[in-house]
């Protein structure tokens, strides 16, 4: 894995051990209050400041030892070492600050029930996530698929370490030769397939000296275009030498477009608006040009704070829900909810819901109203759409039929603030610049509602989308929120 997604479990590990910290010395007080009585024990107020004393010296031991930097389930010792290195040091300091101090008012017994509990509950925890660690993985880190481009020897390595990933959500798409198939490298390790320079040959697990466990296509260079704008790839990682790097620079500037997260094997290469830093995979250093938001901790805390919204504004509005859809029922013929595949993150396609504002058979009518459309651009928009119910033109001035996409934010679909997320045959239409939008998770607002909903001319509305993603914050996201707020219930913009 990637050593950002590795802090990231790091920091899983950093709260749960918190979690379980507190949790210890709340059952350290109650096994020593109730069952082991030597003498009366001072009520658990008193306790009040040595709890956070006691998780902070835990805690502080542990950060200081480095056990949340690298995390390796796959070593089983770590599971026993890490919780009796961290307990061993933290309760001799806990001793012997309460003994230099001569706080007498703290039970002994108790701090060294709360030390064996937290011990063996830190022990636990971490041989549980063993067996949770590869999907744990894949919830913070996300199925990711890479493209590997380039001859070079060391290319072999990052392809296996990219198959040893398999489990935690990566997956290796294929390869793009920079030279021709004549003009292949034949190192020992090199790829060298031998197959026509137009075709899309496999790639076989031991072709080349590679080794790999799985059969991989090969691409020629130029091929590179269509395969970032019809198959789903997520980052696309360069080993070339550096005399090859200036006749790459179109196909780097071509990947920036797309927001495709582009990686250089040690090496330096054109860009315009992409975050620079260096990440590694396992020993190999590499330099990531991204042109969307990196934080994965920050963006980590978006997705917690999205689903709990969700989830509370679900339960409270289920009222809401319910006499939407008995009126929906009983002012028109038809479901309910309308269903519609929708293009998220990535260009990956979902289905997205809404409440039914328009007649049964909307999709078939469109091609008829083309001629009315009010947005430029691959967009559909009209103002009095007569494809709309009555109950449906209500509920479109203040976006209450867009309350069900609070169930794909609950799925991770969606985020609450993002770029409206598209039809695919509108994706279809996009210029190269205009896809990045595609990069981040789409949301049930953004800039674009603020600035004019429905009055916004196409161009507009890719320029706010792409605004708000090299600006992204989560107090941009809090901004965005509050502000949609007196949008949505004045209807300003709605159509």
């Amino acid at each position: 894995m990637f050593a950002r997604h590795n802090r990231m479990i790091g920091m899983v590990y950093l709260g749960a051990d918190v979690v379980l910290a507190l949790g210890s010395f709340w059952l350290a007080y109650e096994v020593r209050s109730r069952f082991i009585t030597p003498r009366p024990l001072y009520p658990l107020a008193n306790y009040a400041w040595i709890v956070p004393l006691a998780v902070t010296v835990w805690i502080g031991v542990g950060l200081l030892a480095g056990i949340y930097r690298e995390i390796h389930e796959e070593e089983l010792r770590r599971a026993f070492t890490h919780p009796l290195l961290v307990g061993a040091v933290s309760t001799t300091l806990l001793f012997a600050f309460t003994y230099a101090f001569k706080l007498e008012i703290i039970s002994r017994l108790l701090l060294g029930l709360y030390a064996v509990v937290d011990l063996l509950a830190m022990v636990f925890f971490r041989l549980v996530a063993r067996h949770f660690a590869a999907p744990l993985r894949r919830s913070l880190a996300g199925f990711r698929s890479f493209l590997l481009v380039g001859d070079m020897p060391e290319l072999a390595e990052i392809a296996r370490r990219i198959e040893a990933g398999e489990k935690v959500g990566m997956r290796l798409f294929g390869f793009v030769r920079v030279h021709p198939a004549s003009q292949a490298a034949v190192g020992a390790e090199g790829i060298r397939p031998g197959v026509a320079p137009t075709g899309r040959a496999p790639l076989g697990p031991a072709a080349g000296g590679l080794h790999l466990r799985g059969s991989y296509p090969v691409f020629e260079l130029p091929q590179l275009p269509e395969l970032l704008r019809r198959q789903v790839i997520d980052e696309v990682i360069f080993a070339v030498s550096k005399e090859e790097l200036d006749r790459l620079e179109e196909t780097f500037l071509i990947c920036e477009e797309e927001g495709v997260k582009t990686r250089v094997l040690l090496s330096f290469f054109p860009h315009v608006i992409s975050k620079v830093y260096l990440e590694r995979l396992g020993e190999k250093p590499l330099l990531t040009f991204s042109a969307t938001p990196e934080d994965e901790s920050l963006l980590l805390l978006k997705r917690v704070v999205d689903f709990a919204m969700a989830f509370t504004l679900l339960i409270a509005l289920s009222p809401i829900f319910l006499l939407l859809a008995l009126l929906i029922k009983l002012t028109s013929r038809g479901p309910v909810l309308y269903r519609q595949t929708r293009c998220g993150l990535g260009g990956r396609t979902f289905t997205l819901y809404k409440f039914r504002s328009m007649q049964p058979d909307a999709d078939l009518r469109r091609e008829e109203l083309e001629a009315l459309n009010e947005l430029d651009g691959p967009a559909f928009k009209i103002r009095d759409d007569p494809r709309c119910t009555r109950m449906g033109r209500f509920m479109r001035r203040f976006s209450l039929d867009e309350l069900p996409q609070l169930v794909n934010v609950l799925k991770s679909d969606m985020s609450f603030v993002g770029p409206r997320p598209p039809l695919p045959e509108e994706v279809e239409k996009y210029e190269r610049w205009q896809r990045r939008r595609l990069r981040m998770q789409p949301g049930l607002t953004c800039l674009w509602a603020l600035e004019g909903r429905s009055r916004l001319s196409f161009r507009r509305w890719m320029e706010l989308d792409l605004e708000y993603i090299d600006n992204w914050s989560p107090a941009l996201d809090w901004k965005i929120l509050l502000r949609t707020i007196p949008v949505v219930l004045l209807g300003r913009g709605a159509s």
